[in-house]
C-alpha cells in the first residue's frame, strides 16, 4: 500500500521535494538523496523525516478542528479513528504508539469533560508500553521520543502563542519555538551523544527557522496525495501548495548545514 503513495508522490513532485515529503508524512527515508540526508543530520533536523509524536500531534490538532462542524463528540471520535488508521498504515513503531496513546487519552478526557494531566498521561503511557513489551526501553526512537516529550512538558511553553500585532506575533512565535526546541534538546542531547556520538550546534537556529513549515507540509501533503488519488492533474495543482514550504525548508537546512562547525563528532 505504501509503495502506491511513494510512486504517486514521485510523479506529483520533483526530487528532492518528493523524497522529503515522503519522509515527513510516512517516515520513508529511502528516497532521500545522500547529500540531503547528511545535511539533515548536520543541521540537527533529521527528526523531521522520522515518524514521531509530532506527526500524531499535527494530525490530531488539524482533524479535531476541521471536524468540529459535526459537533465536539463526533469530532473526537472521528479523530480517534483517524489516529488508529494512521498508526496502522505507517506501522506500530514505539514513538507513534506512545504519541497515539497520549493523544487518545487527552481526547477521551475532553470527550468526558475531564481535566487532562499531560505528565500523568506520559507516565501512564510509558508504563503500559513497557509492561506490554519491556524491549521498548532499548529502542532509540522510543527513548528520544519520551525524552523530548518530557523536556517539553517540564520546560516548554505553558501557553499557546499569543495573537497581537505583527511584531508581537513574530516575537511570540520565535519565543515559543525557541523554548520548545531548547526544552526538547535539553533532554535528548545526552541520548544523541550516547547513541550517535554526534551533536549539531546549529540545530536550535535551524529548527526555529523551519518549525512553521512542518504543519503546512503535512496538511497540504495529505491533501496533495488525496487529490492525486482522485485525478493526477488535481494532485499536480495541489502540489504547488506543498512545494513552497518544502523549498524553503530545503534552503534553510542546506545553508545552515554548510556553516563551519555546525556539528561535531564525539
Amino acid at each position: 500500500m505504501l509503495s502506491i503513495f511513494v510512486e504517486l508522490i514521485g510523479r506529483l513532485l520533483p526530487e528532492p521535494h518528493a523524497g522529503l515529503l515522503l519522509g515527513i508524512l510516512f517516515g520513508v527515508q529511502t528516497q532521500l538523496p545522500r547529500d540531503l540526508y547528511e545535511a539533515l543530520i548536520t543541521a540537527g533536523t533529521i527528526h523531521i523525516v522520522v515518524l514521531s509524536g509530532q506527526n500524531i500531534a499535527i494530525l490530531t490538532a488539524f482533524l479535531s478542528e476541521l471536524l468540529l462542524v459535526f459537533g465536539r463528540k463526533i469530532s473526537i471520535l472521528l479523530t480517534l479513528l483517524a489516529i488508529g488508521v494512521y498508526v496502522w498504515f505507517v506501522g506500530f513503531q514505539p514513538p507513534i504508539i506512545r504519541a497515539a496513546i497520549m493523544a487518545s487519552l487527552i481526547l477521551f478526557s475532553v470527550y468526558f469533560g475531564k481535566q487532562s494531566w499531560s505528565l500523568l498521561s506520559l507516565f501512564f503511557t510509558v508504563s503500559i508500553m513497557l509492561l506490554v513489551n519491556p524491549q521498548f526501553i532499548e529502542d532509540r526512537s522510543f527513548q528520544l521520543s519520551v525524552a523530548a516529550t518530557l523536556g517539553i512538558l517540564l520546560f516548554g511553553p505553558k501557553e499557546t502563542m499569543k495573537k497581537s500585532n505583527l511584531k508581537g506575533t513574530l516575537f511570540h512565535y520565535f519565543k515559543f519555538n525557541l523554548q520548545t526546541t531548547l526544552a526538547a534538546q535539553l533532554f535528548t542531547t545526552p541520548l544523541i551523544l550516547y547513541h550517535f556520538h554526534r551533536i549539531s550546534l546549529i540545530a536550535p537556529i535551524t529548527n526555529i527557522l523551519i518549525a512553521w513549515t512542518i504543519s503546512p507540509i503535512m496538511i497540504s501533503g495529505f491533501l496533495t496525495v488525496l487529490a492525486g488519488l482522485i485525478w493526477e492533474p488535481f494532485g499536480i495543482l495541489a502540489g504547488f501548495l506543498v512545494y513552497v514550504p518544502i523549498a524553503f525548508l530545503l534552503i534553510v537546512v542546506r545553508l545552515t548545514a554548510q556553516i563551519p562547525f555546525a556539528s561535531f563528532n564525539w
